[in-house]
């Protein structure tokens, strides 16, 4: 009797391997075959860009993104050779497939912010809407991109503050030095002005900037004369711009304002400021009583 089960295992096991057994080795070797093309083509993938690339920041960018593409794939590769295997072995994949969704819904419920990080830093690594250098304002903080991550970007503001925003809290972002920059001027003249003459002056002091060897290099173009934009109060508000390199405009726009003011002081233009006139208000009984000002001299009251 012990023989004849021992034939009969046997026989099945042969039964078991010529089918099942043959289909498992088949899929084991296809996922390894899988694993091995994924590796080397991230690997040639890797040192394309390492040396296609201008700057750090975008490589670090690319094998970010080649790391989470690389590992991705390689999860979805064994999940699936594993649950064909499993089904070739004989075990229900129903129970295990609904036990891994109510699984799979727990930790997305406990861990929605640190997914939502994630899949918010993959898409602007993707995009590069934010790279290492520019200055941004995101969730109310702005500052220098010195770190993307795939879960957060850390800022550095003007006071040498250092803030870790992540990703999943983005929903907009103001990107200061995308390409290129302007710096926008809203310049106050008096009524009595001519604002001819004030737009062209304004004109002459951005020519002398873009020939000065110290600023010629971070203007990209002449100022660009908007006009007259606002009757204010107490001023006549002239608007233009000019173009500059990336992170240069706050630079550049610090010298116009610079030479803007010696040169309106040299010709006399004036640059207004608010006025306030006092009225004292008068009674019903008659004339108010005189107002002293302090270091004046009073008049003396004159007799008859």
């Amino acid at each position: 009797m012990s023989d004849l089960y021992v034939t009969r295992f046997i026989e099945r096991l042969v039964e078991w391997g010529a089918a099942s057994g043959l289909r498992i080795m088949i899929i084991i070797t296809m996922a390894a075959i899988a694993l091995t093309i994924l590796m080397r083509a991230m690997e040639r993938f890797q040192k394309m860009y390492e040396g296609a690339l201008p700057t750090d920041a975008q490589a670090k960018r690319a094998k970010t993104l080649t790391f989470v593409i690389r590992d991705v794939a390689r999860v979805v590769i064994h999940a699936v050779a594993g649950m064909m295997i499993l089904s070739e072995v004989g075990v229900d994949l129903k129970p295990i497939l609904a036990a891994a969704g109510l699984g799979g819904l727990a930790i997305g419920f406990g861990a929605q912010s640190l997914v939502k990080d994630v899949i918010s830093g993959f898409f602007i690594l993707l995009e590069d809407s934010i790279r290492v250098g520019d200055i941004v304002e995101i969730a109310g903080v702005g500052g220098v991109v010195e770190d993307v991550k795939l879960r957060t970007i850390v800022l550095r503001d003007v006071s040498g503050n250092v803030h870790i925003v992540p990703n999943g809290v983005i929903d907009k972002v103001k990107n200061m030095t995308k390409l290129y920059a302007f710096y926008l001027f809203n310049i106050g003249v008096a009524y009595r002005e001519d604002v001819d003459d004030v737009m062209e002056v304004l004109r002459e002091i951005a020519e002398d900037v873009r020939r000065d060897p110290a600023f010629a290099d971070d203007i990209l173009e002449p100022l660009d004369m908007l006009g007259v934009d606002e009757f204010a109060d107490s001023a006549v508000i002239i608007k233009c711009r000019i173009k500059t390199q990336p992170s240069k405009q706050w630079r550049v726009g610090r010298e116009m304002n610079r030479r803007i003011k010696k040169t309106f002081d040299a010709k006399g233009i004036e640059i207004p400021f608010p006025h306030h006139t006092i009225y004292w208000g008068e009674p019903k009984q008659g004339t108010p009583p005189p107002l002293y000002v302090a270091g004046l001299p009073q008049a003396q009251p004159t007799s008859n």
